[in-house]
C-alpha cells in the first residue's frame, strides 16, 4: 500500500501586529505576537510520478495549485536541499479561512514540510525545518511551531511565550480576500512623512498573556495594519461594530484582514457572538475556535 503522511497545522491570530518603517530590503520590522488558534488545514502527501497539488474545503477554488502554492514550494525546498525530486501528491484539506490574514498557505507550507520529511526520512533538524520555513516566508516559522511567540525581524525569528490559560475567539470571515503586500502598501502610504516608531512587544499584552487573564488581553490588542485593512475594505468597520455589540470584549482586523477577531469571555459568549455575526449581514461566517493550539502535527493512524 501506498505510504502517506498527514500533518495538521493551526491558523494564527495576531495578538500585536506591531509595523516599522520599510527596511531596505521591501520588508517591514515587525513585533508580532503570534497566537495558534484551533482552526486547522490538514496537507497528505504520498509518492506520485511528479509535484501535483489538490485542494478541498471552504474557498478550494481561491488556492492556487501551481509551484507558487507554499506547499508545493516547501516540497520543492526540502527536496532541493537532500538532492531529491518533489515527486509527491499534496492534498490540502482547508479549513483556515483563504487570504483572510490566518496564514493558511504559511500554515499548509509548514504541514507539507513537515509531511516530506516524513515521507523522506531525511533527518532534518528542527532548526533546518525552521530555516527552511523562514526562506518560504515570514509566517511560516509560527506555523511549524504553533502555540505563542513573539516574531520579530520580518516576523520569522521566533521567541516563545509563556501563556497561562485559553483564550476564546471568534473569526468572522468576509467575502473576498485582501492582499497581504497592499494591505503594507496602504500602511506606507498612511504613515508616509510620520516619524513610525520601532515595533517593541507590548509588556501589558506579554503579562495579561503570562497571567491567562482575558481581560487585561482584551485591553492590549493591537494591530497597526488595521487602519490599513480599513482603508481597503471600509466595511470591515460595520464587521468591527456589530461583534462589539453582540458582546466581545475586543475586535481587531486578524493581521493583514480582511478576517476580524473578537476576543470573548468563554464558549458560551463565542456562541453568541458568532450567531449575532452571522445575522448582522456584515460577514460571510464566523467561527469559534481557542488558543493556543499545537503547531504543525502529524497524525498517527
Amino acid at each position: 500500500m501506498t505510504r502517506s503522511v498527514t500533518v495538521r497545522v493551526p491558523a494564527k491570530v495576531n495578538a500585536q501586529l506591531a509595523v516599522g518603517a520599510p527596511r531596505p530590503d521591501g520588508f517591514h520590522g515587525l513585533a508580532n505576537v503570534f497566537l495558534a488558534v484551533g482552526l486547522y488545514d490538514e496537507v497528505t502527501v504520498t509518492p506520485a510520478d511528479g509535484l501535483t497539488v489538490t485542494c478541498s474545503g471552504p474557498d478550494a477554488a481561491q488556492v492556487p495549485l501551481d509551484t507558487t502554492n507554499l506547499a508545493a514550494r516547501a516540497a520543492m525546498a526540502l527536496a532541493g536541499r537532500y538532492g531529491l525530486a518533489p515527486d509527491v501528491h499534496l492534498h490540502i484539506a482547508k479549513d483556515i479561512p483563504v487570504a483572510g490574514g490566518m496564514a493558511g498557505g504559511s500554515a499548509d507550507g509548514a504541514a507539507a514540510l513537515l509531511a516530506c520529511d516524513a515521507l523522506w526520512s531525511t533527518g532534518a533538524s528542527r532548526e533546518e525545518l525552521l530555516a527552511l520555513c523562514a526562506e518560504l516566508g515570514s509566517d511560516v516559522p509560527f506555523s511549524l511551531v504553533g502555540g505563542a511567540a513573539l516574531g520579530v525581524g520580518r516576523g520569522e525569528r521566533l521567541t516563545p511565550i509563556e501563556v497561562g490559560g485559553s483564550f476564546h475567539w471568534v473569526f468572522a470571515v468576509a467575502d473576498g480576500g485582501l492582499s497581504t503586500p497592499a494591505v503594507y502598501g496602504e500602511f506606507d502610504r498612511l504613515t508616509t512623512g510620520t516619524d513610525v516608531p520601532e515595533p517593541t512587544a507590548s509588556a501589558p499584552l506579554l503579562a495579561a498573556l503570562r497571567a491567562g487573564d482575558t481581560t487585561a488581553l482584551a485591553d492590549a490588542l493591537s494591530n497597526d495594519l488595521q487602519a490599513a485593512a480599513l482603508s481597503l475594505r471600509p466595511s470591515l468597520a460595520d464587521t468591527l461594530a456589530a461583534g462589539t455589540a453582540a458582546g466581545a470584549l475586543a475586535a481587531l482586523v486578524s493581521g493583514s484582514g480582511p478576517t476580524t477577531a473578537f476576543l470573548v469571555a468563554d464558549e458560551e459568549s463565542a456562541r453568541k457572538v458568532a450567531e449575532a455575526l452571522i445575522t448582522s449581514g456584515t460577514c460571510r461566517t464566523a467561527r469559534a475556535a481557542v488558543s493556543p493550539a499545537p503547531g504543525a502535527t502529524i497524525q498517527r493512524p
